[in-house]
């Protein structure tokens, strides 16, 4: 059975990347967001297994997002990603509660973030 994701970023053009990866591998796209807001109304409706979250979101910061995905009840898998390359493999949430897995971008394609997603 495939894992549910949910990809939330602001580029429709990475929208459309990442769910064209994630379904290369096997992973089953639930839904896609382009803010904060809109990922969490599609998390609770969709009730994903992972979720791959862009830390740069217009209306909220990416980080706090997906430290709240990750508590939801159904505690899904969080990967947050970046174009940024200096960040490590992993990223504290503000209150420290949370550290989440990092991916860049431009390794959007690798075995690790199918590993962190739960794809196999």
């Amino acid at each position: 059975m495939a894992v549910s994701i949910l990809i939330v970023d602001d580029d429709p053009d990475f929208l459309t990347l990442a769910s064209r990866v994630v379904r290369s591998k096997g992973g089953e796209v639930v839904a896609t967001a382009v803010d904060a807001a809109s990922a969490l109304t599609a998390a609770k409706a969709t009730r994903p297994q992972a979720a791959l979250v862009d830390v740069g979101l217009p209306d909220r910061d990416g980080i706090e997002l997906g430290a709240e995905l990750a508590g939801l009840p159904w505690r899904p898998r969080v990967v947050l990603t970046s174009t940024d390359d200096d960040i490590d493999d992993e990223i504290e949430s503000g209150d420290g509660e949370v550290k989440l897995p990092f991916i860049t971008k431009e390794n959007l394609a690798g075995d690790r973030l199918f590993r962190l997603l739960g794809v196999e």
